[in-house]
């Protein structure tokens, strides 16, 4: 079965329980905790210091703050990895109230939490998984002010009781998190956040910022006016991600070839590998676990409780791999995810992109691997033809898979084309992915395309008949199967011409034909061939027909020779890799002790620089990145001890 479904459904979908009920009165507050940053108005760069434990805003962070800090709006485009968190944080902690976080993701609320408590930051939520105590807690603390963030899912947006309480309570900022869910055609679109503009009509003194990884420029467009963000500042990061590298490779075996991947590449590493149907999910989970590589299944036909468990292990535990449809992901804070993975093709590059940027937030090297081959596109163009929605929605449709194919084809730098895709100049070739590590060719395909479209056409003309492509090529290559006899294609003209491919090279051509739309597959459920609006000029010479040769093997690249995102993370020598290692040990026995995942303690990247550098004194530690002053305190004296252990 495949996962069409959006992928918050059932999973994320917060359904009140209290729905329509009056907020209950407010217990008495308790002492309220320290806030981080004590003293009147402290800048957001005193904030970055004091609770994050970083010197400098990245980028157009500082800019987007200071916009939401004076009262404005901001629609935010930054990539997985990139900072999005801060950029509403620092505003809730400067501007007197409460943050109001708006997230689909209720069944990573609590880590979220988690992780600004253990920053000395006071957090709460508000969802369908929490009892009438636990909410009127909530409730209270919010109506105390102390609180300085509250995340809620959209759906409680519908509930009058929350409307009243936001009323009786002081709001800093309304925060939109992950906002391509609002556009329609966008496959993890969620009607809830349509609602949303009545944020502004209801508060228009808050400002609000939305946010999101992923988004063309029309899709920018949409969430400005699907949201009443019409005079907000927009801002528009760099796509890049130059610490992961891109390769797409040939399917033949494609839970051998992962396999073969995780074993010489990524063996103990965390990672996801996305597959299109919750069976596939299953088996290639039992698979990687039948082979020694410790594999986690989700998908949303398993009990919640299951998934719940699935994804709690995922973050708390290092060196497991997640098999997941698209129902999982999103939100998902965990910076040492070594590779993506992807077993059959992503219906659009914003899938694509969203999904493999879940790699390597912590600005380490990591791996997007994906597995393509000829089913995929059948598979993909069937979809879309017996989809339902008008034909402009099937249009639109088959616009994305044409640009994900085209990203699957190109002799050109992957990196350069997806960043062309949202618009953005790629500049120089990256190096870093495989068509810049080994080159594929190009050429002349125009007479194998006119055998091929030929055979198509005779099959259909003489015969009246469509068949699949295993069939054609079989005709091409001069095959007596019994099918071949027994429906007398041997005697047809084309039977025999093609014999200077192989199997597997006649395969790509179709491949690259049904990519390039000069051959189309049938609407009849069966992924027969058609000829379609463009063979005629194929079959007349009137078209070049360009084709990508097969590289004989994938590249790979050794994990030393990948280019990581900046200087600051160089290879560790065997004495500093011994003392990082010490370090994870102590954080995962530390954050186990805590019941929190091992990245709410500290990441990958401020472990890597206290082993480089080795601090002796709390003050010397409270100056590496990272380290703020309450994980200072709360963590600070037994770091040191296990780094002088």
């Amino acid at each position: 079965m495949l996962d069409e479904e959006p992928p918050y459904d059932p999973e994320y979908d917060d359904v009140p329980p209290d729905l329509g009920a009056d907020v209950p009165p407010a217990p008495e507050p308790s002492a309220p905790r320290a806030r981080a940053v004590t003293g009147p108005a402290p800048t957001p760069l005193d904030v970055l210091r004091t609770v994050f434990g970083y010197d400098s805003f990245r980028g157009d962070q500082a800019e987007i703050i200071d916009t939401v800090v004076r009262g404005g709006d901001a629609l935010v485009l930054m990539p997985t990895g990139g900072g999005k968190s801060l950029c509403y944080q620092v505003p809730a902690l400067v501007r007197p109230g409460t943050g109001v976080v708006v997230s689909p993701l209720i069944a990573l609320m609590q880590d979220q939490v988690d992780a600004l408590s253990a920053l000395g930051v006071r957090a709460g939520f508000l969802n369908s998984t929490q009892d009438g105590v636990e909410r009127r807690r909530v409730e209270g603390a919010f109506l105390a002010g102390e609180l300085d963030l509250l995340y809620l899912a959209p759906e409680r947006l519908r509930v009058p009781s929350t409307l009243d309480l936001l009323e009786r309570g002081e709001i800093s900022v309304f925060a939109i998190d992950e906002a391509h869910c609002v556009s329609q055609w966008g496959h993890d679109f969620r009607p809830e956040y349509l609602q949303l503009s009545l944020l502004h009509e209801r508060w228009p003194q808050v400002p609000r910022i939305a946010l999101t990884a992923t988004a063309t420029a029309a899709t920018r467009a949409e969430i400005a006016q699907r949201l009443d963000l019409a005079d907000a500042r927009h801002f528009v990061a760099s796509f890049d991600r130059p610490n992961i590298q891109y390769r797409i490779v040939p399917k033949d075996n494609p839970r051998a070839q992962l396999l073969e991947l995780l074993r010489t590449e990524h063996a103990g590493d965390s990672g996801i590998v996305y597959c299109l149907s919750r069976a596939s999910v299953e088996t290639t989970a039992q698979h990687l676990s039948d082979h020694g590589i410790p594999a986690l299944p989700y998908h949303a036909g398993l009990d919640r409780s299951v998934r719940a468990a699935n994804q709690s292990r995922f973050l708390r535990e290092d060196g497991l791999v997640m098999v997941a449809t698209i129902a999982f992901g999103m939100g998902i804070d965990k910076p040492d995810v070594r590779f993506v993975a992807h077993l059959d093709l992503p219906k659009s590059v914003e899938g694509y992109y969203q999904e493999t940027g879940r790699a390597g937030r912590d600005g380490l090297p990591a791996t997007a691997w994906l597995a393509y081959g000829l089913q995929d596109v059948v598979q993909q163009r069937r979809m879309i033809d017996t989809s339902d929605g008008d034909a402009a929605h099937r249009r639109r449709l088959g616009a994305h898979l044409d640009a994900m194919l085209a990203l699957c084809e190109t002799v050109d730098c992957r990196r350069q084309q997806v960043l062309a895709y949202f618009g953005q100049d790629g500049g120089e070739p990256c190096g870093n992915c495989d068509t810049c590590l080994q080159p594929p060719e190009s050429w002349d395909g125009l007479v194998p395309a006119q055998k091929l479209l030929s055979t198509v056409v005779r099959l259909e003309r003489e015969r009246g008949q469509r068949y699949g492509a295993g069939h054609l090529v079989d005709i091409l290559l001069g095959k007596t199967t019994p099918r071949i006899t027994q429906l007398g294609h041997a005697s047809l003209s084309v039977f025999g011409i093609g014999t200077e491919l192989s199997e597997a090279q006649w395969r790509g051509v179709v491949r690259q034909l049904l990519a390039q739309g000069l051959l189309a597959v049938d609407g009849d459920g069966y992924g027969t061939l058609r000829l379609s609006p463009t063979s005629a000029e194929v079959l007349s010479g009137a078209r070049p027909v360009r084709l990508r040769r097969e590289a004989a093997a994938a590249p790979r690249a050794p994990r030393s020779g990948r280019r990581t995102a900046s200087a600051g993370a160089p290879e560790l020598d065997a004495a500093t890799t011994d003392v990082f290692e010490r370090l994870r040990a102590w954080r995962a026995a530390t954050a186990k002790e805590q019941g929190v995942p091992a990245y709410v303690v500290f990441h990958d990247a401020t472990l890597r620089e206290i082993a480089t550098r080795r601090p002796s004194s709390l003050e010397a530690l409270g100056s590496v990145a990272g380290v703020g002053v309450t994980k200072l305190e709360r963590y600070g004296p037994g770091l040191l001890e296990a780094l002088a252990a």
